[in-house]
């Protein structure tokens, strides 16, 4: 692998915002004005960027199933995916002795849910896990439905706001449950506030009380290094990891488990089919022991893994501490001129040097309902942010009763529900690597006027039954842009003449 010297990180990064697909998107706008699109949507799904899609063009033509090497293609195939699974390793810094990489079909929401079942079943005395409360509903759930209780760790609070998982709550809890626990699950990265958990600590603490640590990735793997082992003290190692390739700037790619391989080892694999056998007989069948053919029944998603590893192998040719830093610029940029502005309120601690940040901020207007701002943002300013509380229900109200505070000392039972509707959720503005300073400016310029001009905006809005916030004569009709059906009846037709 070339590795790039700070001058060309800095070039590659601009190269991939440049060809990033879609970066240069315009709609029309319910103000006339025809504008580019300020895409800060990537927490929920990054774009695609330029090489990944270069690069599945130029595979496409060899394409073929794998579990052979009897023809070219094939062979070709086989290959490729095999080299899939060792860039996943190496991004993480995983070493390939002792952990394994696998493939899942559902993004990291599938690697978590194959990590509930198994590890269950593999220490079945150890019943608990312990989590946070910032956690998204994907790294939640699966422990609650295969564990007999998940305690759920707070985050520090301070004046500044809540920052990353409280260190001495989960010590507390590792104390008093002690044997029980069978592993801490954390987020790296919260897909609401970007706050960094310390997640080497974390595996510290989790394995001086002989439980194990799962990192779920999927908002910190396109934003920061990590190192799954090697460390010099090995108790800050990750024993397993879940990442999904829609958050890595490859749509369509698989989601991602990475772990040490005995902690599979001696379980039946979840899922059973063809290739992860040795043998099938009649009354019986004998599963493989290889690693991740054990963990990967039937035909995988050959292209989208072959997809998050290029994108995998181009991030790491620029250098993620290269990229850190670059993302770090923005969300310091963003923090200081949003903070600016009156009443926009940024949640989460806002010291980004005491609370690491990465890819997102989450704010709300203050008296104006996060949908529709986040409505307002879309059809007067062309910013796609994303709203409510983003599978992260009880960490979201947790913050805006932090908030509101003081707002509700007084207020009679109605006043109070009147309220809490209006902040039961709120925006996201979340970042990728093609973002600028530019397109910071840009949403808080949208901001100032909407604070400026709450009630004329919401003149022209109107609540439907489900909650959203629709234009009274605005209407974007998608199949004017684009429609499948259409375009595949275009392409018949052109067919047809030739």
């Amino acid at each position: 692998m070339y590795e790039a010297s700070p001058c060309q990180s800095r070039e590659w990064i601009d190269k991939i915002r440049r060809t990033t697909i879609g970066i240069d998107m315009e709609h029309r706008l319910a103000n006339g004005v025809k504008s580019r699109r300020i895409y800060l949507d990537s927490t929920a799904s990054t774009l695609q960027i330029g090489v990944v899609r270069d690069i599945i063009e130029q595979y496409t033509p060899y394409y073929a199933n794998t579990h052979t090497t009897v023809h070219f293609n094939a062979k070709l195939s086989t290959h490729e995916y095999h080299w899939a699974h060792q860039e996943c390793l190496k991004f993480v810094n995983a070493n390939p002795e002792i952990f394994g990489c696998f493939f899942v079909g559902s993004g990291t929401t599938g690697g978590i849910n194959r990590i509930a079942r198994t590890l269950c079943i593999k220490h079945p005395k150890r019943d608990i896990v312990i989590s946070s409360i910032m956690e998204h509903h994907s790294n939640d759930l699966p422990h609650r439905k295969h564990f007999n209780k998940v305690i759920h760790i707070p985050v520090v609070v301070t004046e500044q706001g809540m920052g990353a998982i409280d260190l001495d709550a989960l010590k507390r809890a590792l104390d008093r449950y002690g044997n029980r626990v069978n592993y801490v699950a954390v987020t790296g990265v919260s897909n609401v506030t970007g706050i960094v958990n310390p997640i080497y600590e974390i595996a510290e603490m989790a394995h001086e009380h002989g439980a194990l640590i799962l990192v779920d990735a999927a908002q910190m793997a396109a934003h920061l290094p990590i190192q799954m082992s090697g460390h010099a003290n090995p108790m800050r190692d990750i024993d397993l990891l879940a990442m999904s390739g829609h958050k890595i700037y490859a749509p369509s790619s698989p989601g991602v488990v990475i772990t040490r391989k005995d902690l599979f080892s001696d379980v039946e694999p979840d899922e059973v089919g063809g290739g992860m056998v040795d043998d099938v007989y009649t009354e019986d069948y004998l599963y493989t022991g290889n690693f991740p053919d054990r963990e990967e029944a039937g035909t995988p998603n050959i292209v989208g893994a072959i997809a998050l590893a290029t994108s995998l192998y181009t991030l790491q040719s620029i250098g993620m501490d290269k990229i850190s830093e670059h993302e770090t610029e923005i969300i310091q940029y963003a923090i200081d001129r949003l903070s600016k502005i009156n009443d926009v309120v940024i949640y989460g601690h806002h010291d980004t040097e005491q609370y690491q940040r990465a890819g997102a901020i989450s704010i709300n207007i203050r008296d104006l309902h996060h949908s529709l701002t986040a409505a307002i943002l879309n059809d007067y300013f062309n910013i796609a942010v994303r709203n409510a509380c983003f599978c992260a229900h009880p960490y979201v109200r947790e913050m805006i009763s932090d908030d509101l505070g003081e707002q509700m000392e007084g207020l009679t039972n109605e006043e109070l529900e009147a309220l809490a509707e209006l902040h039961r959720g709120m925006v996201r503005c979340s970042f990728g690597i093609y973002n600028t300073t530019e397109d910071i400016d840009i949403l808080a310029d949208a901001l100032e006027e909407i604070v400026g001009n709450k009630y004329h905006f919401q003149s022209k809005y109107r609540k439907n039954h489900c909650g959203e916030y629709i234009h009274e004569t605005f209407d974007f009709d998608s199949t004017r842009l684009f429609s499948t059906t259409d375009a595949v009846d275009h392409w018949l037709q052109q067919e047809v003449v030739r």
